[in-house]
């Protein structure tokens, strides 16, 4: 189920039938390699690394980069008028532990997002909802383990029209009461998803360790 696309006309002029010209053409002549490669839609919220308190719903559409390295372009919905608004990197715990400690406090763990069901992987159209558990859980089952860092480019929660000034560090959440349980209710309602079942339908997955370094946004006290 998708998401209504976007309207841009609050924050630029409507596109141009010149520049949708253009865009079919380049459709029809190149080859978009590196955007062929994202295999996965996930959705779930971050929060501003040196402001808990605000959020952002992110639509990541990821690529692996190789077994050890996946690389996610950040997207505010899922219409074709989405805003670019962040980049995230999803490395293996191998990775994680090999960087130094003040690196690793730039990045955070995905088991809260995985074992609470707040991660989802949106269902397409047409696609039986059985089937398509099986395949997010099995996405589910790689993610718990990874470690992300994520910078958010545009701060569309403050309303800007642009994406100004300097890039922001996000975290992801890692307790319940963190995240207001209406803003997980609003988002599934939008997607026709059930974050409770997803939550009860995973509880077979593994908690891995985390390692101390990770999260640290949520530890300065």
């Amino acid at each position: 189920m998708e998401s209504m696309p976007e309207s841009n006309s609050a924050w630029g002029q409507p596109e141009s039938i010149k520049n949708k010209v253009l865009e079919t053409g380049a459709g029809l002549t190149q080859d978009f390699g590196p955007t062929k490669r994202i295999c996965a839609h996930l959705n779930a919220f971050h929060a501003y690394a040196s402001e808990p308190s605000r959020y952002v719903e992110a639509n990541h559409y990821c690529a692996h980069l190789n077994d050890e390295v996946r690389q996610c372009i950040l997207y505010d919905s899922a219409g074709p008028n989405a805003r670019l608004i962040g980049i995230e990197y999803m490395i293996t715990p191998r990775l994680f532990a090999t960087l130094p400690e003040s690196e690793r406090r730039l990045w955070h763990s995905h088991v809260f997002e995985v074992k609470s069901g707040m991660l989802i992987m949106p269902r397409p159209t047409g696609i039986p909802a059985a089937a398509w558990e099986v395949a997010e859980n099995k996405e589910m089952e790689q993610v718990v383990h990874l470690y992300g860092k994520v910078y958010h480019l545009w701060q569309t929660d403050r309303g800007d029209k642009l994406p100004l000034g300097e890039p922001q560090l996000m975290t992801s959440y890692t307790e319940q009461e963190q995240l207001n349980d209406a803003v997980v209710r609003e988002r599934d309602e939008k997607w026709g998803e059930d974050s409770g079942h997803k939550r009860e339908v995973r509880e077979y997955i593994e908690v891995p360790e985390v390692h101390p370094d990770a999260d640290a946004a949520w530890k300065r006290g």
